[in-house]
């Protein structure tokens, strides 16, 4: 079965990524090396095309790198076309000892994040690199510049922002240019999705991609629970004979062409059943009826 396609900048990525966050830090448990190594091939092998990362995904302070380690020792054992494989990571949160946690958004802080990544992921260019979250001891303009400043060098292929409102994707598209923003990542689900639906619709005008975060609602369980808290979710799930998960992504994949969810996993079971969403047609009644009773 052909696996449905959308663009991301100069990419063109599956219609579902995974976030690898969880192998390596998630309610303060890590799973054992090999089942985090396990879902990142079981999600590659379903036919999903980007994964996501970030250089503060890690079980302590003084591990960062974590995650773009263990990404790159599974695309490393993959048997799979590596070449196909686009790998976001993201820069600009800090993380000290003591688990003191902060924003940096100067050049230096971002050029040495930029490098520690390019080593710890093995790629001599990041595809894609979104400033984490702001900081606002900086103005927002003077942080996008330092990133352009970066792929300038050759050092990012693309740029993206993440945890952003309207005015800062407005800023950031200022500073890069019409197509200069290839991505906006931002926390959406049917449990938080208030702030991020006008970020969600400006990125289709603005001919950026919209990645959900958490977009099952998170690791607090949230999403086990879809099914219960959400009625016309379980409707649905019910009429296809699929895991409400399954209804979810897809309900968010027709919110628009550039929309590309991004659900983390810990098992194979898990990545499994989300990669599924991709190829689940609802009907223009169900996506109206899901749309009315969630946004």
């Amino acid at each position: 079965m052909t696996i449905p396609q959308r663009r991301l900048g100069q990419f063109t990525v599956s219609a579902i990524g995974y976030g690898a966050m969880p192998i390596s830090m998630s309610n303060g448990t890590v799973p054992p090396r090999d089942q985090g190594i396990q879902t990142v091939h079981s999600a590659l092998d379903a036919g999903i095309t980007l994964i996501d990362t970030a250089d503060i995904y890690a079980p302590s302070w003084d591990s960062m790198g974590h995650n773009e380690l263990y990404v790159a020792e599974a695309l490393g054992s993959w048997t799979g076309d590596r070449s196909r494989i686009v790998v976001a990571t993201k820069a600009g949160i800090t993380r000290a000892e003591g688990e003191t946690w902060g924003r940096d958004g100067s050049r230096d802080y971002l050029r040495g994040r930029v490098e520690a990544s390019l080593k710890n992921l093995g790629v001599d260019k990041l595809d894609l690199l979104y400033l984490h979250r702001p900081d606002r001891a900086m103005l927002y303009v003077e942080v996008i510049e330092n990133l352009a400043a970066l792929k300038q060098e050759g050092l990012i292929a693309e740029i993206g922002v993440s945890n952003a409102n309207v005015e800062e994707i407005r800023i950031a598209i200022d500073v890069l240019g019409e197509s200069g923003l290839a991505a906006v990542q931002n926390e959406f689900s049917p449990k938080f999705n208030h702030t991020s639906i006008d970020e969600l619709r400006l990125c289709a005008k603005v001919g950026a991609a919209f990645l959900p975060w958490s977009p099952l609602g998170g690791t607090g369980g949230d999403a086990k629970k879809l099914g219960e808290q959400y009625p016309a979710i379980a409707e649905v799930a019910k009429a296809h004979d699929v895991s409400p998960q399954q209804v979810t992504l897809a309900w968010e994949l027709a919110l628009g062409e550039h929309v590309i969810p991004i659900p983390g996993a810990s098992r194979p079971q898990s990545i499994l059943d989300s990669a599924q969403a991709m190829t689940l047609q609802l009907t223009a009644e169900e996506i109206e009826a899901l749309s009315a009773s969630l946004l």
